[in-house]
């Protein structure tokens, strides 16, 4: 009779690779992902509003797009938070993806037919992508140690600079072949849309492995059973009254944002600019909402969260008087306010995520996560519906202004969390 051995704990436990090298591997394909999305998302930013423009031939619904797209995001983002919640990280960005795809082709189609209807409802499922895009930077940062969650997360967000740059500015080239296959001159960014969409979803799918979320848990997991780890988990209880500061902040700043950036292209048509000038413009304020992502980590991680949300209210706000007081003639000043606009964005996003991420514990993570960024979308669409009802009832410089000392309302959030500290 021959007797077996019973197996010791590393025969029963499977080996779990090293959260150091995972990290860097994930990040370089998120960066890769990221590339791509950007310039899918640019689309819709640079001509999304022209578009209806055009097929509606009203300046009241130019928001319409913007608002479509952001509410479409927020659906997205509940199910982008939840399946990643479920099976990861993964399989959650790639549908938010392959969504963003499929309502780029959509908007392609309504063009062709010049049918709002479908362009409304394709720009609903376009903004999967949007959703998808600001999901990806809490991924950066589920195997970050708390002291380098900021900069983990902004090193995602950055990577959407490449494509979100290049994509305004390709506005007019794809504009051109648009027109060449026999689609209107405006959908031609949204060809390169639903194919950097694709790619991006297709990136993930293969080579996002580990998951950083399941892996993250099963070193929670492996932790809490090899050791009393209670320091994380005690972090986490003292953050937990972050998530209502840090979803307040980045609501602001996304209404802000999304409101002026919105109808800045509007403005500028009526003042005679181009598409060419107007993707100029966007893209500067796109590369202003990236760019600057790895600093601002560092300054969140280095100043503490609340600082650099009480920054973003400040530079919003002189977004806003500048581009008020900005002679419509003028795509310098209106490049530069829509700089400044994207950077206090970007102060509010990163220390806004780093705050959430702090707050929420591993086990309910990607859901609360995507619940956060749903208040956000919401705020988004809220911000392009209004915008173009404003500015056909005022004007620009009114809604700009508006916005700017609307994004003020940050400081008292973030002096009250101060106070309650």
């Amino acid at each position: 009779m021959t007797s077996t051995a019973p197996a010791g704990p590393t025969a029963a436990i499977p080996p779990i690779p090293d959260a150091g090298q995972a990290q860097a591997r994930i990040l370089r394909v998120l960066v890769a992902s990221q590339v791509l999305s950007g310039a899918g998302l640019a689309a819709g930013v640079t001509v999304g509003a022209l578009l209806a423009q055009d097929m509606l031939g009203t300046t009241s619904l130019a928001g319409l797009p913007s608002a479509l797209f952001t509410a479409g995001s927020a659906l997205a983002a509940v199910a982008v938070g939840r399946i990643s919640q479920a099976r990861g990280r993964r399989p959650g960005l790639a549908a938010g993806y392959l969504g963003g795809a499929i309502g780029s082709a959509g908007v392609i189609a309504a063009a062709v037919l010049s049918n709002p209807v479908l362009l409304f409802l394709a720009l609903f499922v376009y903004g999967a992508g949007t959703a998808t895009n600001l999901q990806a930077r809490y991924a950066g940062a589920d195997l970050a140690q708390p002291n380098h969650r900021a900069r983990a997360s902004s090193t995602v967000l950055v990577a959407t600079t490449v494509g979100g740059v290049a994509g305004p500015s390709l506005a007019a080239p794809t504009g051109a072949f648009a027109e060449s296959l026999g689609i209107p001159n405006l959908a031609g960014p949204f060809l390169l849309a639903g194919i950097a969409y694709a790619l991006a979803a297709i990136v993930l799918t293969r080579w996002l492995r580990p998951d950083p979320l399941l892996l993250a848990r099963t070193l929670a997991e492996r932790e809490a059973a090899n050791a009393d780890a209670t320091a994380d988990t005690a972090g986490t209880r003292e953050g937990r009254g972050g998530v209502v500061p840090g979803t307040l902040v980045m609501i602001l700043t996304q209404l802000v944002m999304v409101a002026i950036m919105t109808m800045t292209p509007v403005h500028m048509h009526d003042h005679g600019h181009g598409t060419a000038a107007s993707g100029l413009v966007i893209a500067i304020h796109i590369g202003a909402m990236y760019l600057p992502s790895p600093l601002t980590g560092w300054l969140v991680d280095r100043y503490g969260r609340l600082a650099i949300a009480a920054a973003s209210g400040i530079t919003l706000l002189a977004a806003g008087v500048l581009a008020a007081l900005a002679p419509g003639d003028s795509v310098a000043l209106l490049a530069l306010a829509l700089g400044l606009l994207g950077l206090g964005w970007n102060f509010g996003l990163v220390a806004g995520t780093a705050i959430i991420t702090d707050a929420v514990p591993l086990a309910t993570r990607a859901k609360t996560q995507g619940m956060v960024d749903v208040a956000i979308a919401l705020a988004g669409a809220t911000g392009g519906m209004a915008s173009g009802i404003m500015v056909a009832a005022t004007s620009f410089p009114v809604l700009a202004l508006a916005g700017g000392i609307l994004a003020l309302a940050v400081l008292p959030a973030v002096a009250a969390t101060a106070y309650r500290r």
